[in-house]
C-alpha cells in the first residue's frame, strides 16, 4: 500500500512562493492520477490541482497561472509550486492518489474519496 507525505508548507507573506512536496513511502506514482486538495477551516476541502496518467493538467481557477503541479516519476514524488500567494491561499494541503485501474480523473473530491491520502502539510499566507 503505497503511503504519502507531504512537506514544504509553512508561512509567508502575500506574493510569496512555496512548493510542496508530496513523496511515496512505496510503490509509485507511475501509474496513478494525483492531485493536490486543499481545506480551510470550516470550508469544504477543495481540488486545487490535478494530474492524470499521461500528464495532463488541470487546476482549480482562483490559481491557473500561479500554481503549477508536477511529477518526478524518478523520485516518486509529486510537486506543488505555488507563486504569488494570496491570503485565500491559506489552509491545510493534502496530496491524492488514486487508484492505477483510473487513467484520468475529474479533479473533485468525489473523484479522490476513496484515494490514498497523506497527512496534510499546513500553509498560511499572511496579508
Amino acid at each position: 500500500q503505497v503511503q504519502l507525505v507531504e512537506s514544504g508548507g509553512g508561512s509567508v507573506q502575500a506574493g510569496g512562493s512555496l512548493r510542496l512536496s508530496c513523496a511515496a513511502s512505496q510503490g509509485t506514482f507511475a501509474y496513478r492520477c494525483m492531485a493536490w486538495f486543499r481545506q480551510a477551516p470550516g470550508k469544504e476541502r477543495e481540488g486545487v490541482a490535478c494530474i492524470d496518467r499521461g500528464g495532463s493538467t488541470s487546476y482549480l481557477d482562483s490559481v491557473k497561472g500561479r500554481f503549477t503541479i508536477s511529477k518526478d516519476i524518478a523520485k516518486n514524488s509529486l510537486y506543488l509550486q505555488m507563486n504569488s500567494l494570496k491570503p485565500e491561499d491559506t489552509a491545510m494541503y493534502y496530496c491524492a492518489a488514486r487508484g492505477r485501474e483510473f487513467s484520468y480523473s475529474s479533479c473533485t473530491y468525489q473523484a479522490y474519496i476513496n484515494a490514498i491520502w497523506g497527512q496534510g502539510t499546513e500553509v498560511t499566507v499572511s496579508s
